[in-house]
């Protein structure tokens, strides 16, 4: 299922990971569009549009880690909520070559080496163990 590509405004938030990439691009702010776009997933009911939001590729860009941490993304997601992991996070250009921790505290790397998912830890990516956590994601949904 594909979901429509929309033109970014300070109004629309992303409904598919592959929005917030596009958003990301064009907006400039790509952490602010991911944030968007966990919010609408949690908040989805159906299994299958929240496998959906995941299954358009985001574009490859010239930023290997941006590229890595989406397919992170959609893989940490997809095993968290039982969805089938979409094919293009496992291909290559989706994987780093060296270690990246994006704290940056050097005191922190220990800890992140241990705690990061395995998503996240086999991209050479290394994270808090709840790296996607937004407060949305624990509001239940209306009518469930």
């Amino acid at each position: 299922m594909i979901i429509e590509d929309v033109a970014p405004s300070l109004a629309a938030r992303p409904k598919s990971l592959r929005q917030a990439a596009l958003f990301g691009l064009e907006l400039g702010d790509r952490d602010a569009f991911l944030r968007e776009f966990l919010d609408e997933f949690y908040v989805e009911p159906g299994a299958e549009h929240r496998a959906a939001m995941l299954t358009d590729e985001p574009p490859l860009t010239e930023d290997a880690r941006a590229n890595a941490y989406y397919a992170a993304v959609a893989e940490h997601l997809a095993f968290k909520f039982h969805l089938p992991v979409p094919p293009w996070s496992g291909m290559p250009g989706r994987f780093l070559d060296r270690p990246f921790f994006p704290s940056g505290l050097e005191s922190l790397k220990a800890t992140l080496l241990v705690e990061s998912p395995t998503a996240f830890r086999r991209r050479m990516i290394f994270v808090g163990a709840d790296p996607l956590y937004r407060p949305r994601r624990d509001t239940p949904v209306f009518g469930m």
